[in-house]
């Protein structure tokens, strides 16, 4: 089967080939053939090395499709179905699951760092990314990692489903609980901030700030419900317009960098929350002070995947989806082929594209 692979971080190009074929798989396991998968932000930082993944990696992670095999063990599943890719699956037995944050299970992450799902050139081991790779035709994922969904969604919004549409609305609905008639900052109007926002207008927030340096981002973020959009210089004028000068209630930051999260807690009121949304790198520290800690009485909060369980968020979503609730088809910027990945990279780095999807034949 095709499917695009990263020898090394720092690779100029994806090698794109057809001699790939699946490891064996376990009597828990199914195997899905992926129809749609996003070209996510996520999947830029293992090429850069900002997300550390075992090498040789196919990327990929926010994916959906249709189940074309399950193992001997797998009773909620048949082939046939239409499924979600979920990139932490929850063991269900963990000390975070037993808790009821089954978006910190580490299990089947661990298990994606020695267990290469993937063959090439003969039986040469690749890995997929967070234990997917859904940047190939098929995978095999664990029974958890495969979420049921009404046939009647199409692939291409069941895959933004999951990752960008879970990681931002859940941000705002699950993590910062979003009150109705409160005030929210979003910092970045990329896939996840735009879905952040989407929450926060699902929610009830009255206003609802993008902030973002490209302008041209700024008319999309306004039409899935932010009700003002401006550049970071533009903030202290944005505060005294929109909250008389104390500041939002959220703040949410939505790109992975220490200035992003700053700027969120310039714009977050004394005593609102500053929610961390992007994956940032390991040694982007942020330059908070002791004093500013304390005495702002700010609540910094950590928003992993949305602070979802899959289970019961992404059947959600695709109601919310159906009912015309959720504008999944304003996210997508450009249908594509798994052959044109490569170009997909490139413009994804220059800032060009919100939601490039690749459509499998």
């Amino acid at each position: 089967m095709r499917g695009a692979l990263l020898h090394a971080v720092g690779d100029d190009k994806l090698d794109i080939r057809d001699d790939f074929t699946l490891a064996p798989m376990s009597p828990t396991d199914v195997r899905i053939k992926v129809r749609a998968t996003g070209v996510c932000h996520s999947d830029l930082s293992v090429l850069n090395g900002v997300l550390p993944m075992p090498l040789p990696v196919i990327p990929g992670h926010e994916g959906a499709g249709e189940v074309v095999e399950v193992g001997d063990h797998v009773t909620g599943l048949q082939p046939g179905d239409h499924v979600i890719v979920n990139w932490t699956p929850a063991c269900g037995s963990c000390p975070n699951c037993l808790v009821g944050q089954p978006f910190l299970c580490m299990t089947y992450v661990m298990d994606s760092f020695v267990n290469a799902r993937f063959r090439y050139g003969g039986d040469t081991p690749a890995f997929g990314m967070a234990g997917c790779g859904t940047w190939s035709e098929e995978i095999v994922v664990p029974w958890q990692g495969a979420i049921k969904v009404d046939p009647a969604v199409p692939f291409e919004a069941a895959a933004l489903i999951g990752c960008g549409i879970t990681t931002g609305v859940g941000a705002a609905l699950n993590t910062a609980k979003v009150r109705p008639g409160s005030t929210v900052a979003v910092v970045g109007a990329g896939g996840i901030g735009l879905s952040i926002i989407q929450g926060a207008r699902i929610s009830g927030a009255t206003t609802i700030l993008a902030i973002d340096p490209l302008e041209s981002k700024h008319e999309l973020a306004k039409k899935v419900g932010a009700t003002h959009a401006i550049t970071p210089d533009q903030l202290m004028d944005a505060l005294g317009t929109l909250t008389g000068g104390k500041g939002f209630d959220y703040g949410f930051e939505a790109v992975g960098k220490s200035a992003a999260i700053m700027t969120a807690w310039q714009a977050t009121r004394r005593g609102g929350d500053v929610v961390i949304v992007g994956a940032g790198a390991m040694d982007d520290t942020v330059p908070l002070t002791a004093f500013q800690l304390l005495f702002e009485g700010k609540n910094i909060l950590s928003s992993l995947y949305g602070g979802s369980d899959v289970r019961r968020d992404f059947p959600f979503f695709a109601e919310l989806y159906k009912a015309g609730k959720l504008d999944l088809e304003s996210m997508i910027s450009a249908r594509i082929k798994l052959a044109d990945l490569n170009d997909a990279v490139t413009a994804l780095r220059n800032g060009e594209v919100l939601r490039q999807v690749v459509v499998m034949d």
